[in-house]
């Protein structure tokens, strides 16, 4: 059985995630429901879940304020919270699973599952985890992604991306030491989080560092040319906005 504890501060919507495990997820067991960061602390310290289903706003403080006083932590998070774009941005940073409010039963079972797959796996979270607290807040620079395989979690410093390709709902990294890593997840994902960190995308099929940049070819059907002598397609619709922001480093 996978042990798991709901920590919200709405009693309907915990309600909802215990109906949806019970419809989904018969391995799991609902050891404990809390609504504020000290009877979640509580909770957590006397059952050991595998799982926590985690509000960021709860009462008493924040998700994240949570597991910082639990630090160090084994268990998986699943994140359930309404849109806050510099919390979201550092929970898809670090690959922690996510479901927005209001529930929708497709994505919940989706990020439920994955988190099953990790716990089953025995995947060591700690780095993981200490990356995305360190990383919260809006004004900090993120300098590590947590990328995720179908092997493994691979975390990545950003200034050591080329780019990034896309191969229709998969991205493949090329890293300045030749690795290439490849996710299950599309470029428009990785385009919205790293745009802050010097990516820009010159062809629907790219996202590239403009710190590595070399030159730009300017003439019709041009290309960026990086330091490591790749060849990137531009479009003529984003040549402009790409010199403007290169000109900006």
């Amino acid at each position: 059985m996978i042990r798991t504890v709901i920590i919200d501060d709405d009693a309907g919507l915990r309600t909802t995630n215990i109906r949806l495990l019970a419809d989904y997820f018969p391995e799991v067991e609902v050891l404990g429901e809390a609504d504020s960061v000290d009877s979640a602390y509580s909770l957590i310290q006397e059952v050991q879940p595998d799982l926590v289903l985690l509000d960021i706003e709860i009462k008493g403080g924040s998700g994240f304020q949570l597991l910082q006083k639990l630090k160090p932590y084994s268990f998986m998070v699943v994140f359930i919270t309404a849109f806050n774009k510099y919390a979201l941005k550092a929970i898809k940073f670090h690959a922690i699973d996510y479901v927005l409010k209001p529930v929708n039963a497709v994505e919940f079972e989706q990020a439920v599952q994955s988190a099953i797959h990790l716990i089953n796996k025995n995947e060591q979270i700690q780095e993981q985890s200490d990356l995305l607290l360190n990383n919260i807040q809006p004004k900090n620079s993120q300098q590590k992604i947590v990328v995720r395989t179908t092997e493994a979690l691979h975390i990545v410093h950003i200034p050591d991306i080329l780019f990034a390709k896309s191969d229709n709902s998969y991205t493949t990294f090329f890293m300045q030491d030749g690795e290439k890593i490849m996710v299950a997840k599309g470029i428009v994902f990785y385009e919205d989080i790293l745009a802050d960190s010097g990516f820009f995308r010159p062809h629907q099929s790219y996202l590239v560092n403009l710190h590595h940049v070399k030159k730009i070819d300017k003439s019709d059907g041009g290309f960026i040319l990086l330091n490591s002598k790749h060849e990137i397609p531009v479009s003529n619709r984003r040549k402009k906005a790409l010199i403007e922001l290169l000109e900006q480093l």
